[in-house]
């Protein structure tokens, strides 16, 4: 059973290395894509319901760019990337994201159609598919073009989570407009795109693919250069009814007709640091371009087509092998259907006997903790009733000691009191005594004063008239 499992494992590592997490309402930003916004700010005030989707595209195991999907319209709103190196389009297989449809699929793995079809409940119902594009008029193009990556960031790109519906002559001119800007007049004037952040992005219509799929009313393209010294940044338009050529306008113009509130970049791509002399520079390499003529490339379909159309033999060729190949295929759908299917019982198995376990012993640890805090807290309880009785038992002899010795103190302490009280009334008598003697002495002078006035008063009055008399 382990063996099954661990093979199950490789063979879908092996079968689908292109990954796609569709983020949860409580995770913020885009996770590990976060990378992919200047300052790891995501776009803020753009239109649009709750029901977008904020996806992070992975291939084999690291983020290449991130794309906010809408459900109601089955079309991403804008794919957010960065510049790596311009290489020729070859077409990979395209691939649906089960996880839209279906959240509890429990796979973060972007995979071919028809390997889920059955597997994956309401598949199409928020995402479109490769049928809603058969027969309708209108081709799947890339809003993070293919053109402007190679290796494994190219082959990243063919998801149709990053596909929208447009005519053939916009699919001609769309990527060879916008690898034309970004590889000849944006990146050389940003350190060969070493500081350069991209956000591309589409305006829904009114018009539906098969009443499902959103044909955008137009695609728009913003740049941004910022080294944290200077910056400078850049949009483009371009009409997709009218079948227009990329338009320049400035980012608050592009901010604007999205919303009133946008911002594309954090803080509008650093305005206060904006470098006149690069922003020049930049329009002037841009007006270049949008002066030449683009040339129409011939997809690898269209490729194969003619080759397939060049002789006989090939034709023969193919309408011998292709029953093969599709038998092979799907027996290799069916195998893989059935790997998954085995494995995911086995997970479920051996999940509930991992849940059953921690059940168990989760109850037996709370069980184990109980009588040990009902211990604690009796022993606890009698100690506390033993500490109780000490302190009673002590304060009782204490309250029966404490008459006796407060007498046997006083009276101890009595002829020390009497001994200490007789030096204050000694104190008291000789200042009685003290205290008469000055008086008798204050007595007996306010008498001599009296007597000395009185006989001064006779001669003064005896003296005048004895010398009158003379």
């Amino acid at each position: 059973m382990r063996l099954a499992f661990a093979l199950g494992l490789l063979l879908a590592a092996a079968l689908a290395p292109a990954r796609a997490r569709v983020l949860g309402p409580d995770e913020a930003g885009f996770a590990e894509c976060d990378a992919f916004f200047l300052g790891q700010t995501p776009p803020e005030g753009l239109p649009g319901p709750p029901s977008h989707l904020r996806v992070c595209q992975t291939y084999k195991q690291q983020p290449r760019f991130a794309t906010l999907y809408s459900a109601r319209d089955k079309v991403p709103v804008y794919a957010a990337f960065r510049y790596s190196e311009a290489a020729p389009s070859g077409e990979d297989a395209w691939l649906v994201e089960p996880q839209i449809d279906d959240p509890q699929n429990g796979s973060e793995d972007m995979m071919p159609e028809s390997e889920i079809t059955g597997s994956v409940e309401n598949l199409g119902e928020n995402q479109a598919l490769m049928a809603d594009y058969v027969d309708s008029g209108y081709e799947r193009q890339l809003l993070n073009p293919s053109s402007l990556h190679k290796g494994d960031h190219q082959a990243a790109t063919y998801t149709l989570t990053n596909a929208i519906p447009v005519p053939s002559d916009v699919r001609e001119t769309w990527d060879w407009e916008v690898t034309n800007l970004v590889s000849r007049a944006l990146a050389p004037h940003c350190e060969n795109g070493k500081d350069l952040y991209l956000i591309s992005g589409a305006i829904p219509s009114s018009v539906k693919v098969k009443d499902k799929v959103s044909v955008p009313e137009s695609l728009w393209l913003a740049a941004c250069c910022d080294d944290g010294a200077k910056a400078w940044s850049v949009a483009f338009e371009k009409q997709v009814a009218a079948g227009s050529r990329l338009k320049e306008l400035p980012l608050k113009e592009l901010e604007k007709q999205l919303s009133g509130e946008a911002q594309l970049f954090k803080e509008h791509c650093g305005q206060e640091r904006n470098d006149p002399k690069a922003q020049e520079a930049v329009h002037q390499s841009a007006k270049e371009i949008e002066g030449e003529e683009p040339q129409a490339k011939q997809t690898p379909q269209q490729t194969t087509e003619t080759k397939e159309e060049s002789g006989f033999l090939m034709k023969l060729w193919g309408f011998f092998i292709t029953p093969i190949v599709k038998l092979l295929q799907y027996i290799c759908s069916f195998v893989w259907q059935l790997v998954q299917l085995i494995c995911s019982m086995l997970w479920q198995a051996v999940r509930g006997l991992i849940q059953a376990v921690c059940t168990f012993l989760s109850g037996i640890c709370g069980v184990l903790m109980s009588i040990f805090v009902n211990l604690v807290q009796a022993i606890l309880c009698i100690l506390n009733g033993i500490a109780s009785s000490i302190y009673n038992i002590l304060m009782l002899v204490y309250r029966l000691l404490s008459i006796p010795l407060n007498l046997l103190v006083d009276i101890i302490c009595f002829p020390f009191y009497v001994l200490g009280a007789v030096p204050c009334v000694i104190h008291d008598i000789a200042s009685g005594f003290g205290g008469l003697f000055l008086l008798l002495i204050n007595a007996i002078t306010n008498f001599a004063k009296g007597l000395s006035y009185v006989a001064s008063c006779l001669l003064g009055w005896c003296l005048p008239k004895m010398s009158s008399e003379l």
